[in-house]
């Protein structure tokens, strides 16, 4: 399985970009596809997460209301939606496949529960 993550760039404090990420390889109904970011000094944060299946959906705190994951499951790929980014929403932005088949954010906002991650990309927001 092989992940790609595009779609990262400069942006201006209340403005918008969309990421995307690919899969290619094997894959499984019922897995899942997480977002995570990480910035300077700081720890990997959970963003979004979405399953193939049943497109049930989760968003960590800081971005509720503000971003949307979605799926195309006939291209095996996710998209992040961004809007209203502020400056902390700047990081290096994951994605990774789930490993579990349970639905539930418990099972999508610890990274234990993925198994392949993509190579990362970089979004700025400029105040």
């Amino acid at each position: 399985v092989q992940l790609q993550a595009s779609g990262g760039g400069l942006v201006q404090a209340g403005g918008s970009l969309r990421l995307s990420c690919a899969a290619s390889g094997r894959t499984f109904s019922g897995y899942g596809i997480g977002w995570f970011r990480q910035a300077p000094g700081k720890e990997r944060e959970f963003v979004a997460g979405i399953r193939w299946s049943s497109g049930d959906t989760y968003y960590g705190d800081s971005v509720k209301g503000r971003f949307t994951i979605s799926a195309d499951n006939a291209k095996n790929t996710v998209y992040l939606q961004m809007n209203s980014l502020r400056p902390e929403d700047t990081a290096v932005y994951y994605c990774a496949r789930n490993k579990v088949y349970y639905s539930g954010i418990s099972y999508y906002t610890n990274r234990r529960m993925y198994d392949y991650w993509g190579q990362g990309t970089q979004v700025t927001v400029s105040s």
